[in-house]
């Protein structure tokens, strides 16, 4: 696992240099290309170099046009692209891409968590050894899908469970879940577990949203109908202010089963939350909270590295794809890449857990 951790993510080097010029780009038209270009590098699942021909050229890849061909090119010749350096070093907006670049920090392409799942003569983490994704949304909320089309989904990828975890009615922006919808949604749950009985589970979630002060956006009375709690900050995140007490009171709100997406940072665009993670770790740790790795390809949150700090505290964690669509339940794989480069022991993480020991373990959170 240390060879696949030191070797250079050449997709991810070149995804991040194609978002760097469409940051600099004056036309709409022009950005809008560099940025699908770049995630569709970034969503490659073999590496750049393996694409390349005997003739020196590369095979076609979709979304990929000729401004961005000449940059991967540079960068596989040389490990650098002087289209971009001087494109950056002639824009306004240098100050800016210095920046993002900053908040680009421990992401994986799509073709480095295939190396790394590959990796399983290393012990550890497998992806066999998953039973549950603990992160997903459906149409009740801003996802694009029913519950049936997710139980389906996770069917198809060999879960024993799920939780639904649709937003909670405080954060309108992401047309949070209303009580009486909540209601509806726990009604049609009850009926697909009764569908699925002996095959699937489905559990009833939330991703409740942590406020300024660290309280959630539910009151406690409402919070206990549900089986499974995320708290998840959604505010505050491009502010280099310490929120420390913030994080502490969110793992410490009875009831709260996982940190979710702790530091809610977006690639090249936020950085997140700043806190003293090694005392939020701590808290987490002492009242039993797992602490997620959310795969969404633009979360990554949290990566191996703090993950590695979380580890030493003693956490449990969640590994989940914060997926939106049946498409999207994949990204648990990239949850369970970071996991395994920080070396997550599996009986630390409650999606290994059979449904008995998870049930356990929700009912304990309003007696810890």
């Amino acid at each position: 696992m240390a060879d696949v951790k030191s070797r250079l993510d050449t997709n991810a080097k070149v995804g991040a240099l194609l978002r760097d010029l469409a940051d600099v780009q004056t036309s709409e038209q022009s950005k809008w290309g560099y940025k699908r270009a770049a995630a569709a590098i970034l969503d490659l699942e073999e590496p750049l170099e393996s694409l390349l021909q005997p003739d020196g050229t590369l095979r076609k890849i979709p979304n990929v046009g000729p401004s961005s061909l000449r940059v991967i090119h540079e960068f596989l010749s040389s490990g650098r692209s002087e289209i971009v350096e001087n494109a950056v070093a002639g824009s306004a907006k240098a100050g800016a891409v210095a920046r993002n670049r900053e908040w680009r920090g421990n992401f994986l392409s799509s073709a480095q968590v295939a190396e790394i799942l590959r990796f399983e003569k290393d012990r550890g983490l497998r992806v066999r050894d998953y039973r549950g994704d603990l992160q997903m949304h459906s149409e009740y909320s801003d996802g694009r899908v029913s519950l049936a089309e997710l139980a389906e989904g996770c069917l198809a990828r060999g879960y024993a469970y799920c939780a639904v975890t649709d937003h909670s009615y405080g954060l309108p922006i992401a047309r949070g879940v209303s009580m009486s919808d909540l209601r509806k949604q726990h009604a049609e749950i009850d009926r697909l577990n009764r569908r699925y009985k002996g095959r699937f589970r489905m559990f009833k979630g939330i991703e409740a949203n942590i406020l300024a002060d660290g309280t959630l956006d539910m009151k406690a009375s409402e919070l206990r109908t549900i089986q499974v709690i995320l708290a998840a900050p959604h505010s505050k995140l491009r502010t280099g202010d310490d929120q420390t007490a913030r994080m502490l009171a969110a793992v410490t709100t009875p009831g709260v089963h996982i940190l979710a997406h702790p530091r809610g940072r977006k690639f090249g665009t936020r950085p997140g939350i700043s806190a003293n993670w090694d005392r939020v770790f701590a808290a987490a740790a002492a009242a039993g909270v797992a602490i997620e790795i959310d795969g969404d390809p633009s979360r990554q949150d949290i990566d191996f590295e703090l993950a590695q700090r979380a580890i030493e505290a003693g956490c449990l964690f969640a590994l989940d794809s914060d997926a939106h669509s049946v498409e999207e339940l994949r990204y648990a794989d990239i949850a369970i890449a970071h996991a395994r480069l920080a070396g997550i022991p599996k009986a630390r993480v409650v999606n290994c857990w059979d449904v008995e020991r998870l049930e356990s373990w929700l009912e304990e959170a309003w007696s810890r």
